[in-house]
């Protein structure tokens, strides 16, 4: 019964939200997606182009795409339209490649369809001894220095702690 009543409440009240997903390579973008969906981890390859997923929490829609991770990926403006969300993965082990997230980030927040996104960083592989801190991720980033709405939470998304937490903040 209650399966019936979630269809016929999205019937009339179909509103979905669109997020975007990036990160570099291994930050762990398709593990973040499908734990999300699937509560499962799903053995991937490298994303060429993109995947998309649709996930409902409390009677809201998201469609969620999860670009590539190759740097040249975060520019493609295809993905930005009607953005409402910007989840970036950081892979919190990197500690040589979080310049260049926070590069590709800028860029990519400098494209006027993800302008007014909230932006919910994921700082992976919190779990790894020796990780950046998300204070460390945030100074990195310069999150602080942002007019956009945005929150950093640490997670570790092979068996999905912080991720719920993260959406939560989506949601509210």
């Amino acid at each position: 019964m209650g399966i019936l009543f979630t269809r016929i409440w999205r019937l009339f009240n179909h509103q979905e939200h669109k997020i975007i997903i990036v990160g570099l390579d291994n930050a762990g973008k398709n593990t973040i997606l499908y734990q999300v969906s699937m509560n499962e981890v799903v053995h991937t390859s490298p994303t060429i182009g993109s995947n998309v997923e649709e996930i409902v929490i409390n009677n809201t829609c998201f469609l969620m795409w999860d670009t590539g991770g190759q740097e040249s990926l975060w520019s493609w403006n295809t993905y930005y339209t009607n953005t409402e969300f910007v989840i970036v993965a950081v892979d919190s082990t990197d500690r040589e490649k979080i310049s260049v997230t926070g590069e590709e980030l800028y860029k990519m927040l400098a494209h006027e369809d993800v302008q007014k996104a909230g932006l919910l960083i994921f700082a992976n592989k919190q779990d790894v001894k020796e990780c950046m801190t998300i204070a460390e991720i945030s100074q990195f980033l310069k999150l602080k220095k942002k007019d956009q709405q945005w929150h950093i939470q640490a997670c570790c998304a092979l068996p999905g702690k912080g991720l719920c937490q993260g959406l939560e903040w989506i949601v509210s």
